[in-house]
């Protein structure tokens, strides 16, 4: 019973890590430019959205875009239970990566930037072929514990009702009377864990021609 069950819901978490991963990561880099404009306003506006998405926990983020709007007139409920899922971990995800790429931006000498633009090649041109690749680099250490963090951070799901692995284990659990389901789930983060070091890993040792 708990592997088919297991199965479906490996099918659940890896789906919100993966559209997660894929849409929060460029919308990072674009809201750590946003939060560095020039324009107060926009840096403004850009700061108050990664302050509100830190330091709120996921779980109420989840619970308020699902639910928020319920009792407010005429709108109900705007979002399925997958989208609501979508969003907050977008949302949530987008502003810690955020932060982390501003900090990776921070960290490379402005010199580089001025150096490109007197050789004539474009502010963009700069960022995505000079800059960009050394910020990777620089920050992958931080992302690699993000993307871990991600993993653990699908079995909030299940507050909305979504069947994870971790509900799988708790379904099961309940109906045998039985802990050992949530060893065996254990075990499975566990693996999913050890495999997405490695490709960090990978990942990292690419870059490492800008040490």
């Amino acid at each position: 019973m708990l592997v088919p069950m297991a199965l479906e819901g490996l099918k659940v978490t890896m789906g919100v890590f993966a559209v997660t991963l894929i849409m929060s990561l460029p919308l990072a880099i674009v809201v750590a430019k946003l939060r560095m404009s020039k324009n107060k306003i926009v840096s403004k506006i850009t700061g108050t959205y990664i302050y509100i998405m830190r330091g709120t926990p996921l779980l109420l983020q989840l619970m308020f875009i699902f639910f928020g709007f319920y009792r407010v007139p005429y709108i109900g409920y705007p979002f399925s239970r997958e989208q609501a899922i979508v969003i907050a971990f977008v949302l949530n995800y987008t502003a810690y990566f955020a932060e982390i790429f501003r900090g990776g931006i921070n960290s490379i000498d402005v010199g580089q930037q001025e150096a490109s633009l007197v050789l004539g090649l474009s502010k963009t041109h700069t960022f995505m072929k000079i800059i960009l690749p050394q910020v990777i680099k620089n920050v992958m250490p931080s992302i690699g514990n993000e993307v871990i963090t991600l993993v653990k951070d699908t079995s909030l799901v299940y507050i909305l009702g979504s069947s994870d692995i971790l509900k799988a284990a708790r379904s099961v659990s309940n109906v045998y009377a039985a802990f050992s389901p949530y060893i065996y789930i254990g075990i499975l983060y566990m693996v999913i864990i050890a495999i997405l070091t490695k490709i960090l890993d990978k990942i990292e040792n690419k870059y490492d021609y800008y040490r």
